[in-house]
């Protein structure tokens, strides 16, 4: 069956005012809005829009005929979310999926109540993750090199001059080394023994987020330096580091998460770019509008820009402090039209599909072009061994499903999703551009 589903935005303080009214085709309500969810995950599960008989949500209508609906008689592995973002989102690391169950178990044990303050595990699952950019996003990503980060603290070092801060980020820059080298004479560090580039993160976040004085003297320290005129002229500081910075310090000005931006990528999307970051990555989303999907669990671990609970022990024993050399992810052309990411994981894989009607001029709305016919097809057939979840995100498409015994089809507009049982292949056409998120071909050996 094809069922429209739909939710209500979450109203995090890091959402945008306008991006998610304008796609799904609502009155803005003046608060951020941040996060449309489209799944069966407890926290906020999607609303059967259409009449279906003692269905209300996508829980419901999967209990009421899991074979029907589920994935292989239960609830759905992914959770697909359109992201607007803002203002920068709190840096974060979910856990793998052993930590996820020994962490669940432990708190379910201890009694901690499931909507406590404190609770780090709400349910017994990982969370990989996978962002496709709709505009251009930027995101903190992954541990990048550590010398690289350390010689963009020296420069900070540099620039803050004598004092207490200045002194505390060149003790910063000496945790990202291995003895004396990249640091310049005077920084304390050439006495160190050498140290893996792994022990030297683990070092540097142990200090950042241990709430000590000299931690919070360093953010403050590049708070003033990033303002003062002429810093990162000599290009020691990589000008979009150097602008990612002086938003972070304004936005939190004595957050440590500061401190820990130093160690991960920078990275800008484009529309149509990916990253995938597996469990125990370090990450957050700075700005854009974005489609993600994830494994169904609302486990996070927070390192900083949150007022909720940081708990620094807990995240110093779960990260993966390895190296990431590039959080990006690139798209597999299925066919003309078709693109999918697939990160490895059994959860989920992400298509994008974009459709074109020959003769007809290709706007949205008569507000901007869908997409370049080069990159559309006339028609696409999508395999749906398992449910599929779809959103258009621009155009219109017709859903169908051609070979089914009675009649599946759907027109969907720009911000209105379906959920698609699994069965026959169903048949995109019209004109526009569609998510659809499904598990993995490895679902089934997972599983």
């Amino acid at each position: 069956m094809l069922i429209f589903i739909e939710n209500t935005p979450r109203a995090y303080a890091w959402g945008s005012p306008d991006a998610l009214p304008e796609l799904l085709g609502t009155s803005p309500t003046g608060e951020p809005q941040a996060e449309l969810w489209l799944g069966a995950h407890p926290g906020d599960p999607a609303t059967v829009a259409k009449a279906v008989p003692g269905a209300r949500t996508l829980i419901d209508l999967i209990r009421s005929d899991p074979e029907r609906y589920g994935v292989d008689g239960d609830q759905l592995p992914f959770l697909l979310k359109v992201l607007a973002i803002g203002a920068p989102l709190s840096l974060q690391v979910h856990p793998d999926k052993t930590q996820a169950e020994a962490g669940f178990a432990a708190e379910e044990a201890a009694g901690v109540p499931r909507d406590a303050r404190e609770r780090n595990y709400g349910d017994p699952n990982h969370k990989p993750e996978l962002l496709v950019a709709l505009s251009e996003v930027s995101a903190l990503s992954g541990f990048r090199g550590i010398r690289d980060a350390g010689r963009e603290l020296v420069a900070l070092a540099e620039l803050a001059g004598e004092g207490v801060g200045g002194e505390a980020l060149a003790h910063a820059a000496g945790l990202c080394v291995s003895g004396g080298d990249d640091l310049p004479a005077g920084s304390g560090a050439a006495d160190r023994p050498v140290r893996s580039a792994q022990s030297r993160r683990e070092a540097y976040l142990a200090w950042a987020l241990g709430g000590g004085a000299d931690a919070r003297a360093a953010v403050q320290a590049i708070a003033e330096a990033v303002q003062r005129p002429g810093a990162g002229r000599d290009g020691r500081i990589d000008r979009h580091r150097l602008a990612v910075l002086r938003q972070l310090t304004v936005a939190y000005p004595e957050d440590p998460g500061v401190l820990v931006s130093l160690l991960l990528h920078l990275v800008r999307l484009e529309p149509g770019q990916a990253i995938y970051l597996g469990a125990r990555q370090v990450h957050a989303y700075l700005s854009g509008i974005a489609v993600e999907v994830m494994a169904a669990s609302d486990n996070v671990l927070r390192a900083g820009f949150t007022e909720k609970h940081i708990d620094s022990a807990e995240l110093l024993r779960i990260v993966d402090f390895g190296e990431l050399d590039d959080p990006r992810i690139p798209a597999r052309e299925a066919a003309p039209g078709l693109m999918i990411w697939e990160p490895g994981v059994p959860d989920f894989l992400l298509m994008r599909a974009r459709l074109r009607e020959p003769g007809e001029p290709e706007v949205d709305g008569g507000r901007s072009p869908v997409v370049a016919d080069a990159d559309r097809a006339e028609s696409l057939e999508i395999l749906a061994a398992y449910p599929l979840v779809l959103i258009v995100t621009s155009g219109r498409v017709r859903v169908e499903r051609p070979a089914a015994e009675f009649d599946e089809v759907a027109s969907v507009g720009r911000g209105q999703s379906l959920y698609i049982s699994a069965g026959e292949p169903i048949e995109l056409s019209g004109c526009g551009e569609a998510f659809i998120a499904t598990v993995a071909d490895a679902w089934s050996r997972h599983s």
